[in-house]
C-alpha cells in the first residue's frame, strides 16, 4: 500500500447526524482529544496507514469530537466514488472554512447550494473552453514554454525541484483563460501570489486547523 492517493477523508460527521454503532469499528476513542494520541498530526497518512492494517480499508477515528471516515486503498476509493456516489457526493465541512466562506462559494458550500453552484461552474467553464480545442490550444501553448524551461539546463545531471515550475505552469492556464495572459515563470509577482496560495493551502490543510471549531 503506497502513501499517496491512498486515503480520502470524506466524512467528517458531527455526533448529532450519526451514532456511533453505525460507523465503521476503529480504535476506541479518549474524552475531548478522541485518536489524537495514536495519530502523528505531523505525518498522519503513516498513522492511518497502520491502524488501516489493524481495521481494515474502512475505519473511523476521531480528530478532537469529530468522528472520520477514512478510506484506504484505491479500489476501496474507487467502489466508493463509482459505485456509492450519491453518499460519498457531500463535501467535508471543516470549521474554519465554515466560519470563512459562510457555506457559500463555489468550493466550500454543501447540499443544494453546492450542487447550483457546481452546475454554474461547468457551464462557465464550457464557455471559456473547457473540453474544447480552445482549452487544447492554451494547454499545448503552456507545454512549449514547460519545455524550453526545462531545455534550459542543458541536460545536466544535476537536480532541480520540478514542483513548483509544474505548479507555475498550471496557473498560466489558468492565467490565461481569465485573464487573457500569461506570466513569465520568474515572474517575482507571480511566484509572490503562488507562495502565499501554497502557504494558505497547506495551512488550512494541516490537521490542527481541521479539528479546530
Amino acid at each position: 500500500m503506497g502513501q499517496t492517493g491512498l486515503f480520502a477523508l470524506l466524512y467528517f460527521l458531527s455526533s448529532s447526524k450519526k451514532s456511533v454503532c453505525n460507523l465503521p469499528p476503529g480504535p476506541r476513542p479518549l474524552p475531548v482529544i478522541g485518536n489524537l494520541n495514536v495519530v502523528d498530526l505531523k505525518k498522519p497518512f503513516q498513522s492511518l496507514t497502520e491502524l488501516s492494517k489493524i481495521y481494515g480499508s474502512v475505519f473511523t477515528v476521531h480528530f478532537g469530537p469529530r468522528k472520520v471516515v477514512v478510506l484506504a486503498g484505491y479500489e476501496t476509493i474507487k467502489d466508493a466514488l463509482l459505485n456509492h456516489a450519491e453518499e460519498f457526493g457531500e463535501r467535508a465541512e471543516i470549521p474554519i472554512f465554515r466560519k470563512m466562506t459562510q457555506g457559500n462559494g463555489i468550493a466550500f458550500s454543501h447540499g443544494e447550494m453546492w450542487k447550483t453552484m457546481r452546475r454554474f461552474t461547468l457551464s462557465t467553464l464550457r464557455d471559456f473552453g473547457m473540453g474544447k480545442r480552445t482549452l487544447e490550444t492554451r494547454i499545448l501553448e503552456e507545454v512549449n514554454s514547460l519545455i524550453k524551461y526545462f531545455e534550459s539546463y542543458h541536460g545536466e545531471w544535476k537536480p532541480f525541484d520540478t514542483k513548483m515550475i509544474l505548479n507555475n505552469a498550471v496557473s498560466n492556464v489558468i492565467c490565461s483563460i481569465l485573464f487573457g495572459e500569461r506570466f513569465e515563470y520568474d515572474d517575482p509577482v507571480f511566484l509572490t501570489l503562488l507562495k502565499l496560495i501554497n502557504q494558505n493551502t497547506k495551512l488550512l490543510g494541516s490537521p490542527m486547523v481541521q479539528v479546530r471549531a
